[in-house]
């Protein structure tokens, strides 16, 4: 077995397709399916079935790939820190952040370390669910992770900030004449939620069992841009960090009162080079918001 054809497998699971995943990585298609078969004998196993939507990988093929993106992205490291020199780094960086964290703070970082490393090739995805975030993180997969922090944060995580959450109100919601909305003042009002699996509606449940509300589901989305929008049509109120909320919805969006907000941390693998080092700095720079004062307005 050799890393490029873990890097075939991986893409033929991106794409769907031989042809595609051929095109991508720019090798000959007969190639490709030369050596995916030579993989498939030599582990004795089907990586992938033919659907009538294209090629998708089997139950033992999924778990071949989650090893494989591990040995492709530890090898990728290792040749970017071999090749960095003292005024430049190549490579790539893998980025995770928890759904509706850092909205505005990652993309300048991120900006500002491409301006500086224009060689580097970073790919950021988000992630929902806290829990898997954090099984990427143990496993070595990511180079960096943005996440709120939680009981089970490891003890070397790096503090960022904060970020204060706020609910978002419909056009014309009789609340939007308040500076802060008191959350029982929410009691009756439906609810634009998030995927079961993801922190922000873990958040958003405890928020409303602490305040003794019942939760009632107007919807369930898995971006908080689309929560946010939802809600200004009228279909329910979110509560979603105030960075997530998009530009142009700012107007419907009040801090709550009791107040909540989650501290930001930010985990670097285990033996951080400069490309992981540089990014925590410049997140480091961010603007982040200083939780509001724990009394109501009036």
């Amino acid at each position: 077995m050799s890393l490029r054809q873990y890097e075939y497998a991986l893409a033929i699971a991106e794409e769907g397709s031989v042809t595609a995943a051929a095109e991508l990585l720019h090798v000959a298609q007969p190639s490709m399916s030369q050596q995916i078969r030579g993989l498939e004998r030599e582990l004795g196993v089907q990586l992938f079935a033919r659907t009538p939507t294209g090629l998708v990988p089997t139950v033992v093929g999924r778990a071949f790939l989650r090893e494989a993106e591990i040995a492709v992205s530890a090898s990728r490291r290792a040749r970017a820190t071999a090749r960095a020199g003292a005024d430049e780094l190549v490579g790539e960086l893998v980025v995770a952040v928890q759904m509706g964290f850092g909205t505005r703070q990652l993309p300048g970082a991120l900006g500002a370390l491409r301006r500086r490393f224009p060689r580097l090739e970073v790919t950021v995805f988000e992630e929902p669910s806290s829990a898997e975030l954090e099984r990427l993180c143990r496993r070595g997969v990511l180079n960096l992770a943005l996440m709120a922090a939680c009981e089970r944060s490891p003890t070397d995580a790096h503090h960022l900030g904060d970020e204060e959450f706020v609910v978002v109100l419909g056009a014309g919601h009789r609340l939007l004449a308040a500076d802060r909305v008191e959350l029982r003042e929410l009691a009756g009002e439906p609810w634009v939620r998030f995927d079961r699996d993801s922190a922000l509606d873990g958040v958003l449940l405890n928020v409303l069992r602490d305040n003794d509300l019942a939760p009632t589901t107007a919807a369930r989305v898995s971006q908080t841009a689309t929560a946010v929008r939802w809600a200004d049509h009228g279909l329910g109120v979110t509560l979603v960090p105030a960075s997530a909320v998009p530009h142009g919805y700012e107007h419907l969006a009040r801090p709550v009162f009791p107040v909540m907000a989650q501290p930001v941390i930010a985990v670097v693998r285990h033996g951080a080079g400069p490309a992981e080092t540089a990014l925590l700095d410049l997140l480091r720079q961010e603007t982040w918001s200083e939780p509001a004062s724990s009394s109501p307005v009036s």
